[in-house]
């Protein structure tokens, strides 16, 4: 799927940049195309055939082709400038306006030697400025550009006017000079402007695409935080445990040592799982999973959900993984002797309680996790589903986890296989039957709670 993302990624910007060909070879073909129309049609009959007037014309040919060149040299950068991928270099203006000038003042000494006359010369005075004023539309806004257009105009009449042009041929230079630069505008701008909306559009998708990235391997780290994090704490919880019996020379060492092989291998499962990208927590597993770790560490736990096996699934999910960091965190930082998770689900919001009476070590550790932590983590899940999550001290020397989820808008997404079971002091829908693993390390015992290895 990622490769088809990337594939249909390269065949998108090849056809931008064979977009992007086609309207810089329009543009960089439109100045010959005039110098071809407007400047060698009237070498046909409007240009008196002798040498000198033949001579003038040749010449503001050659000035015309120059131009050309000068012109699509220009073109790149100007496009670049238009773009605001770099800047222009003004000092290569400097040879287009000097041909310019020099090729209105052969238009005005090849008029002033009676060598063309009518249309032609206005054909010649329409293409002048065309090669020019292409670049230069692309170089400043168009204001500036109808500014400097009128000027081009006086400028190109005022020359003809004194090389002797009078009447309704003069006066209509006015508008074929104002004509060319407006065609040019109305050309060249637009497609200029049409593909700086296409390549930024194109960057914008670039920068989803990064931010799309730089999220999966948020993502990934949370969900990696998250799976192996009580999974280590059990671990270590249990090869001290094998430790002491070891130093007792008790037998039962061997099998804690079994145990934490086997947490090791369902650990390497569970990031596998992650890495493919279909890890999710159950939160009976977890609720069950909980009570079992943390009786086996010693503390006194207490789990109560209420219809917890009856909310939607993403919610199940979140909350979860709230149980399980929670759980990780008592572990791991406090130094609690009892521990109360409570799940309080009505038909407008799932609140998650985790208290415990280790207050002082676990608001130490809380402070200190700073960003990255395993909280800020299921903040943003929880953030997902619009919910919030509240950890501190409490009244009473505790610690407080507060997780709420709304429930409304999120469809209910039950497992029908899951029934709901008491379980002495731990009331929780859906607890598994004896003798099942519910999380690594834990499982169902035959009376009220769960077995596990204790000291």
């Amino acid at each position: 799927m990622r490769l088809r993302g990337w594939r249909r990624s390269w065949q998108e910007r090849g056809k931008m940049e064979r977009i992007d060909l086609y309207s810089r070879f329009t543009i960089s073909s439109m100045p010959w195309i005039f110098t071809l129309a407007w400047q060698g049609a009237p070498f046909d009959h409007d240009i008196r055939h002798e040498p000198l007037p033949l001579t003038l014309g040749v010449a503001l040919l050659i000035v015309s082709v120059a131009q050309c060149v000068l012109s699509n040299r220009n073109l790149s950068p100007a496009y670049e400038h238009y773009l605001r991928l770099s800047v222009f270099p003004w000092r290569r203006m400097l040879a287009p306006v000097a041909l310019l000038v020099l090729a209105i003042g052969l238009l005005a000494a090849l008029f002033g030697v009676d060598g063309v006359h009518g249309s032609g010369l206005l054909l010649m005075a329409l293409n002048a400025p065309m090669a020019l004023v292409i670049t230069r539309v692309l170089l400043v806004p168009v204001r500036r550009f109808m500014i400097e257009s009128l000027c081009l105009t006086l400028l190109t009449t005022a020359a003809l006017a004194a090389a002797g042009l009078r009447g309704g041929t003069l006066a209509g230079v006015v508008p074929c000079t104002l004509f060319g630069c407006v065609l040019v505008l109305i050309s060249v701008r637009p497609s200029a402007w049409s593909m700086s909306v296409m390549w930024q559009a194109e960057q914008a998708r670039d920068i989803q695409a990064r931010l799309a990235v730089a999220e999966e391997r948020l993502r990934f780290g949370r969900d990696m935080h998250d799976v192996l994090g009580r999974n280590l704490a059990v671990i270590a919880l249990k090869s001290e445990l094998a430790v002491e019996l070891a130093q007792r020379g008790r037998s039962d060492a061997v099998d804690q040592m079994v145990e934490v092989q086997r947490i090791a291998r369902a650990s390497q499962q569970e990031v596998r799982d992650v890495v493919r990208g279909y890890r999710e927590a159950d939160l009976i597993t977890e609720l069950a999973g909980a009570q079992g770790v943390l009786s086996a560490a010693g503390i006194e736990c207490v789990v109560s959900a209420d219809n917890g096996d009856r909310l939607p699934v993403p919610v199940q999910a979140a909350l979860g993984w709230v149980v399980r960091e929670a759980a990780t965190n008592v572990l791991r930082h406090g130094d609690p002797r009892r521990c109360v998770i409570r799940l309080d689900a009505t038909a407008d919001a799932a609140v998650l309680h985790v208290e415990n009476d280790g207050a002082t070590a676990t608001a130490a550790a809380t402070a200190s996790g700073g960003p990255g932590s395993g909280l800020a983590g299921l903040r943003e899940r929880l953030g997902a589903l619009d919910g919030s999550l509240e950890a501190g001290p409490a009244e009473g020397g505790r610690f407080r986890l507060t997780a709420t989820v709304p429930l409304d808008g999120l469809e209910e997404a039950r497992d029908p296989g899951r029934g709901s079971r008491d379980g002495g002091g731990a009331a929780v829908p859906g607890m598994r039957r004896p003798g099942s693993v519910v999380s690594p390390g834990v499982v169902v015992g035959p009376g009220p709670g769960l077995v596990e290895g204790r000291r």
